[in-house]
């Protein structure tokens, strides 16, 4: 299984990178695991409505220059479901059942995502109800996408 992580523009603080290699590190045991970090683009200090719209577009067309076609997506957002780490591990493993080689969990910038890119992923997921710093959402869904193949592969890490 190939795992993708596009989040859209680079970590800044070096100990979420270090976390972040850390799980990329750990997940190289279970699966092939890589990151995208395509630039966000730039947007003014107070953006209208209209200037995010067309930025997230704009975002999109990046990000789904990281997709390929036939792969199963995950789209990062706060109205999607939250699952427990069971749940994920099992929607995992459904999507490899269903042939899919290819797993992208797309990430976006400040402002989320295209709409139409949410419509159109296989799976809209939301890390919880609450609020984090963008930086630390990824370690975190680092973190839970290890977890899942641990589960999965009924690895010691998962209690």
């Amino acid at each position: 299984m190939n795992i993708n992580f596009i989040a859209m523009g680079k970590l800044k603080e070096a100990y979420f990178r270090e976390a972040c290699a850390e799980y990329l590190k750990r997940l190289g045991g279970y699966v092939s695991a890589r990151v995208s970090e395509p630039d966000p683009v730039n947007l003014p200090q107070k953006p209208s409505p209209a200037q995010i719209e067309a930025a997230l577009r704009q975002e999109a067309g990046k990000i789904r220059e990281q997709i390929k076609p036939g792969s199963f997506t995950v789209a990062m957002c706060i109205e999607g479901k939250t699952l427990s780490s069971e749940q994920l591990a099992q929607k995992l493993e459904a999507a490899a059942g269903q042939g899919f080689s290819t797993v992208n969990f797309v990430v976006g910038s400040s402002f989320g995502l295209d709409s139409d890119l949410k419509s159109q992923a296989d799976l809209r997921l939301s890390m919880s109800p609450m609020t984090f710093p963008h930086s630390l959402a990824r370690v975190m869904l680092m973190e839970q996408v290890y977890r899942a193949y641990s589960i999965i592969n009924n690895g010691k890490y998962h209690k």
